[in-house]
């Protein structure tokens, strides 16, 4: 891990669990990693791994049965180090930080916003809530937000309601109200799922900025191995609530050393290689996270699986930077990816 002077955000053993008829799902199950100022950490793995548990537990957002077992989030503030994991959901210190101090882009663009208010005012909540500026400057700031975003008339599409806004204009709305007060941490759920890639790049393009000028700290969440290698400073691998491995993007694109993670990279096609080039799809699908198997929870689909992977591996550091949870990444290490 990081010396905390560089970290924005500390998560350490975080277990968060869902309660639902009778049953436990363990959503998340000790998961740790660093999110450290003025760079990027790229949450990657497919649906249902965790990714945006993790975000939500950041920010206090769980729903009613779900909560957080064991493990800390600290947020290495300028008043002082603040157990997140600690402070009551909707209790007024949380709500000091969240949208102020962290910022979610969240994932569905459709339900985040309130159909009854303009978007214009609820851009300006944020900054009404959170900063001493005039209700005129409030104004002029989600103009401003809304040019940066690329939306058309912003003037007169400010005074907008939700539903007058197109799925892609809701999404960049949602990016302008996240980054309204220019936060410390800014956590983005698959922020540009329903954008084009002229719109993604002029996103990434503003991300990038507050990085520059902010020292804003990023955890990305993405499906997009593209985009890990394009913006990615660090890289952290989730599978069935673990985070299987984790290291620079350098470390991780370019000496993979678990099989998932290699699956992954396996299964993206590479631009200039062809039609006929070999992409390969993970066999099989995720375990039923209610009724989980023992022991590692990718041996099932794994093609390094051995009779040992029916005990769950430790985590082992390959360098200062750079962890694995497998029986077998010796064997793995050296060997990168196409």
């Amino acid at each position: 891990m990081t010396d905390t002077q560089d970290v924005a955000i500390s998560v350490r053993g975080l277990k968060t669990f869902f309660y639902t008829n009778n049953r436990c799902n363990k959503a998340l199950n000790g998961v740790s990693f660093d999110i450290k100022k003025g760079k990027t950490l790229c949450i990657v793995g497919e649906s249902g791994c965790g990714k945006s548990v993790t975000a939500a537990s950041i920010m206090q957002l769980l729903p009613t049965l779900s909560r957080i077992e064991e493990g800390e989030i600290i947020y290495h503030s300028d008043r002082g180090d603040i157990p997140l994991h600690a402070l009551e959901r909707n209790g007024r210190e949380m709500r000091r930080v969240r949208g102020a101090e962290i910022a979610m882009i969240f994932q569905d663009p459709m339900t985040a916003l309130n159909p009854v208010y303009s978007v214009g005012f609820q851009i300006k909540e944020s900054l009404k809530y959170h900063t001493d500026m005039s209700r005129r400057a409030a104004h002029e700031r989600a103009i401003t937000l809304l040019t940066e975003m690329g939306i058309a008339l912003p003037e007169k599409r400010v005074n907008d309601f939700p539903h007058r806004y197109s799925g892609g204009m809701r999404q960049r709305a949602m990016i302008a109200m996240a980054m309204a007060c220019n936060p410390k941490v800014l956590i983005a759920d698959e922020p540009t799922t329903a954008l084009d890639v002229t719109i993604q790049a002029q996103i990434f393009e503003l991300m990038d900025k507050l990085k520059r000028e902010h020292g804003t700290g990023i955890m990305l969440i993405t499906h997009d191995m593209g985009v890990v290698a394009e913006l990615a400073d660090d890289v952290a691998v989730m599978y069935m609530g673990n985070i299987v491995e984790a290291g620079t993007v350098d470390e991780v694109l370019r000496n993979p050393v678990h099989p998932y993670t290699r699956a992954l990279l396996a299964s993206v096609p590479v631009l200039g290689n062809g039609k006929d080039q070999d992409i390969k799809a993970i066999r099989g699908s995720t375990p039923d996270p209610l009724n989980r198997p023992k022991g590692c929870q990718f041996a099932d689909r794994c093609d390094f699986a051995t009779a040992q992977c029916q005990a769950m591996p430790d985590e082992t550091h390959i360098t200062p930077t750079h962890r694995v949870m497998c029986w077998r990444h010796e064997e793995l290490s050296g060997h990168g990816a196409q």
